[in-house]
């Protein structure tokens, strides 16, 4: 299989082994010469770090670190990395990393040019309307993980710590001019973020596939995106330096990211406030969630799943063939089977409703979903009723 292309979808994605060395030109590109590079702390301890600063330096540029960001990213994540941005005279953004990291960095470069706040651009009506487009800054994004895409993405999502909430940021300028998916940079990654990361895009693929929305081109990526997760996610898990499955997965998340423009719904709308309020991970919240909103779904998407199964080869290409591929995919990548094994209970499970019910995701769900029964497949959840 060729293992590197340049793609042209949504972006500019330049894709292969070995194409960080090509850091550099991206950055005169885009005439970035000063960039901020926005990055985790766990990934600023690793050696690929040091191995992109010496890259860059040997190319002329002149960078920046920033890594004060929560996994969950806040508000004022975002802010810092505006104030150091402006306070180093930095003219562009690399954003590196896992799905925080991303976002963290899109938000920077976005925010490093508006006078409104960052909540301000809430995806709420036309709030993306008050941006200023010329005060974005050039940003190069570079995945370290295989599950949100946000490299692909025109949002970010940023918890507002008062409301307990996560926000999602948008606006069309957020999506990088320039891709670097090298997925020798995910090598590095453990197994079980492996597993969470990649039932993540997963995820992703899935709910898109069955949003009601009309877009059979997002359905298309959405399918595929699944087929590659399957055949490779369970590779990418036991053997971590897997060239193939880490680039069939590297991609699998970006056309998870593409194709959810179709919508996403219950399994993030529930994943989002519990993320807020008990500061879990996001794509494994969403691996433990993913089966029971399936059954709750069940009356809608009975063709989604046959036509899935039959894609997969599933032995038994069905609504419940499926469902017991699903159980029997995350058991294989570990993935808990219960909220309780994330050490979450149902304390708040009305809570939690009443925001998955407010939450955008909400609104691509294949059927209507209450608050009632948002409680119910949280609670489901905690206790591990299917």
């Amino acid at each position: 299989m060729q293992l590197k292309a340049n793609w042209n979808y949504p972006t500019a994605i330049k894709f292969g082994a070995g194409r960080i060395s090509e850091l550099p030109t991206l950055c005169k590109e885009l005439g970035i010469s000063k960039p901020l590079i926005v990055t985790d702390p766990a990934f600023a301890k690793l050696p690929p770090l040091q191995n992109i600063q010496n890259i860059l330096n040997a190319g002329g540029i002149s960078a920046e670190l920033f890594t004060d960001m929560k996994p969950n990213p806040v508000g004022r994540d975002v802010e810092s990395g505006v104030n150091l941005y402006k306070a180093k005279n930095r003219d562009g953004v690399i954003a590196l990393g896992g799905g925080s990291a991303l976002d963290v960095g899109k938000a920077i470069a976005l925010m490093v040019g508006q006078t409104h706040s960052l909540w301000d651009f809430e995806d709420v009506g036309d709030n993306w309307l008050k941006v200023n487009p010329k005060g974005i800054a050039p940003c190069i994004a570079i995945p370290t993980t295989a599950g949100t895409g946000s490299e692909v993405g025109r949002a970010s999502v940023i918890v507002e710590e008062k409301e307990h909430r996560k926000v999602i940021i948008f606006h069309p300028g957020m999506l990088p001019p320039r891709v670097l998916a090298d997925p020798e940079l995910t090598f590095g990654l453990p197994p079980s973020l492996t597993a969470a990361t990649g039932v993540d895009a997963f995820v992703h693929c899935f709910e898109a596939f069955c949003s009601p929305f009309y877009h059979p081109m997002a359905e298309g990526v959405g399918l595929q995106g699944m087929k590659l997760i399957h055949d490779h996610l369970p590779t990418a898990f036991r053997e971590g330096s897997n060239l193939t499955a880490r680039a069939n997965m590297l991609t699998a998340s970006m056309m998870g990211a593409t194709a959810f423009q179709k919508g996403l719904g219950g399994v993030h709308a529930l994943a989002h406030p519990i993320g807020a309020i008990f500061d879990t991970h996001h794509g494994l919240t969403n691996a433990v969630l993913l089966p029971y909103v399936i059954r709750k779904n069940e009356s809608v998407i009975q063709e989604k799943c046959d036509a899935i199964s039959r894609y997969l080869n599933l032995k038994n290409p069905s609504f419940s063939g499926f469902l017991d591929w699903v159980l029997q995919f995350r058991e294989e990548l570990k993935i808990p089977h219960t909220l309780k094994d994330l050490k979450i209970d149902s304390s708040r499970a009305e809570e939690i409703a009443k925001m998955a019910k407010a939450d955008p995701s909400d609104g691509g769900n294949p059927k209507e979903l209450s608050i009632a029964d948002y409680r119910e497949i949280f609670v489901n959840a905690v206790e591990g009723r299917l």
